[in-house]
C-alpha cells in the first residue's frame, strides 16, 4: 500500500497580502540592475520587468515539463539568479508523517468515483462517447477513475508532456540561489492537510472541465507539447495560453479550485506587492497561466498604474 501512497503524495506535492505600493515615476535602474535584466532575458525565459523607486523585480513566467528540444539557456538564468538580492518560489505543500497514513487508508477517494459510480453518471453523452473512444484506442479503462487522474494519466501517458524535459526555470533558479547564498522565499508554504481536505472535498462534477479539456489535448497530438514550448521560447504568450496542453493544466486542480486556486493567485499578489516595496532585485519565477490569464497577476498590477515591461500577454 506504501508504495502507492508515497507517488499519491508527490503528485499532490507537485500540484499544489500586502497591497500595492502606489505608482510613482520610477527612476532607471541602477547599472547593476541593468545587467541583472538583460542577463535574464539572454536565458530565452519569457519574462517581464517592473521598476520601482528603490528597485527592480524580475518575474520569469515558467512553464512546466519544458522538451529538452527547446532551445533555451538555462545557464543565463543561474547567472542573473547569482546576481540577484533575493529570490521568490512558488507555494509549497508540507505533506507530514499523519498525511501520509491518512492517504494510506482513503486515497481510493482521490482515484477512484464514489460507491458504485462509474464515468456514464456525471458525463453527458458527447463526452462519455469522447472517454470511451480514447480509452478504446489506448487499452485503458477509464470508467471507475477519478476524473482528475484520468485527466493527468492522458496527459502524461498519452501525450507524454513530462518525459525527456529539461529543467524547470523554478529547478534552475533554487540551485542557483542555494549554491550562492541568495535568499529564498516561498510563496507560501501550504499545510499538507489543508490541501488533501480541499482536493477530498471536490465533488466528481468538479472535475469534468479538466477532464474535457485533457481529452481536448489529447485529441489535438503530441504535436500540442512542442508548439506550447516553442510559443514560450518565441515569447508568444497568448499561443502559449490557448494551447490544449496548457488550458487543459489551467483547467485542473489546484488552478480551477474555487479555493485553493484563487488563495494561490493572492498569495502570488502579496508576494510581488512586498517585492515591489524592497530595495534591489527581486527575481520571481512564478507560473505563467498565474501572470498572463485574464485577471491574473499581470492585468492587475497594470489595473494599479506598474509600469510592467516584457511581452504582451493578450
Amino acid at each position: 500500500m506504501m508504495t502507492r501512497v508515497v507517488p499519491l503524495a508527490a503528485f499532490i506535492a507537485a500540484l499544489a497580502a500586502a497591497p500595492l505600493a502606489a505608482h510613482e515615476p520610477a527612476p532607471a535602474p541602477a547599472e547593476s540592475e541593468n545587467a541583472i535584466i538583460v542577463t535574464a532575458r539572454l536565458s530565452g525565459a519569457p519574462m517581464w520587468t517592473i521598476d520601482t523607486p528603490i528597485g527592480t523585480v524580475i518575474l520569469v513566467g515558467e512553464i512546466r515539463a519544458i522538451p529538452k528540444s527547446t532551445p533555451w539557456e538555462p545557464a543565463r538564468l543561474e547567472e542573473a539568479t547569482r546576481a540577484a538580492d533575493r529570490v521568490i518560489l512558488g507555494a509549497r505543500p508540507r505533506i507530514s508523517p499523519g498525511d501520509i497514513f491518512r492517504l494510506m487508508f482513503s486515497g481510493g477517494k482521490l482515484t477512484r468515483l464514489p460507491g458504485k459510480r462509474v464515468a456514464a453518471d456525471y458525463l453527458d453523452p458527447a463526452q462519455l462517447q469522447r472517454l470511451e473512444a480514447l480509452a478504446a484506442a489506448h487499452k485503458k479503462d477509464y470508467a471507475r477513475q477519478s476524473f482528475l487522474i484520468t485527466a493527468f494519466r492522458m496527459l502524461r501517458e498519452e501525450l507524454r508532456f513530462n518525459r525527456d524535459t529539461a529543467r524547470d526555470a523554478s529547478d534552475v533558479v533554487k540551485d542557483a540561489a542555494e549554491k550562492a547564498d541568495i535568499p529564498i522565499t516561498r510563496a507560501a508554504t501550504l499545510r499538507g492537510e489543508d490541501v488533501i481536505d480541499n482536493l477530498f472535498a471536490a465533488a466528481p462534477s468538479a472535475h469534468v472541465p479538466c477532464l474535457v479539456a485533457a481529452m481536448d489535448a489529447t485529441e489535438a497530438g503530441p504535436q500540442v507539447v512542442e508548439e506550447r514550448a516553442a510559443n514560450w521560447r518565441r515569447f508568444n504568450i497568448p499561443a502559449v495560453m490557448a494551447n490544449p496542453l496548457e488550458a487543459a493544466l489551467g483547467q485542473c486542480w489546484p488552478w480551477a479550485d474555487e479555493t485553493l486556486g484563487a488563495e494561490l493567485r493572492g498569495i502570488w499578489v502579496a508576494r510581488i506587492a512586498e517585492a515591489s516595496a524592497a530595495r534591489g532585485t527581486t527575481l520571481a519565477v512564478v507560473p505563467l497561466r498565474v501572470l498572463a490569464e485574464s485577471g491574473g497577476v499581470l492585468d492587475q498590477l497594470d489595473a494599479r498604474g506598474f509600469d510592467i515591461a516584457g511581452p504582451a500577454w493578450k
